[in-house]
């Protein structure tokens, strides 16, 4: 990002587009507890269109290692039963906008607003006792184990209450954009 005249931030189109689809991903989770792929996928395709054909794109390179990049820093998670894919695809599209060093800023800062707002959302539901609990259960059960899912503690089996985690991700490419200009 560069500034204006006038000292104020300019986004550029790649900033833009990328600010656009995860406010959508945003949205749809908070709607419907779902990101769409083809919001993600869409996102992904049209990151390599446009870092292929603009003058200042980056290149093919760059958009497959950030989107690869964007998906393995949150697949653990997902394969752990912790995440959503929608979530994990989010990040892969993110990372082909934007490239594998923001994509991993994005995710660290995402990581940390998600903290945040998971322990407001536990502490607005009356919950924080039972995710400590459950936080105990999973560390035993990794140190007994191996890390592997806890069955009952996955996305498909715990009720316990849910953080739209595309909003995390929205705040954590805030402050990367923000940080990066």
């Amino acid at each position: 990002m560069g500034t204006t005249e006038s000292g104020g931030v300019a986004l550029t189109l790649v900033h833009a587009a990328v600010l656009v689809f995860a406010g959508a991903a945003c949205v749809t989770d908070l709607r419907d507890g779902r990101i769409p792929n083809v919001l993600t996928f869409g996102a992904i395709a049209l990151a390599f269109v446009v870092h292929a054909l603009m003058p200042q794109g980056s290149g093919l390179a760059h958009v497959g290692f950030g989107l690869l990049v964007g998906l393995a820093v949150f697949f653990p998670f997902f394969a752990l039963g912790g995440m959503g894919a929608g979530d994990v695809k989010l990040m892969a599209a993110i990372g082909a906008w934007l490239g594998p060093a923001l994509a991993v800023l994005t995710a660290l800062h995402g990581a940390i607003a998600g903290g945040v707002l998971a322990i407001g959302v536990a502490l607005s539901t009356g919950y924080l006792k039972t995710a400590f609990v459950n936080l105990r259960r999973m560390v035993l059960h990794w140190r007994v184990n191996g890390i592997e899912p806890v069955p009952e503690l996955t996305l498909d089996h715990n009720k316990g209450p849910r953080l739209a985690y595309a909003v995390p991700i929205f705040i954590g490419l805030l402050v990367t954009l923000w940080r990066s200009s």
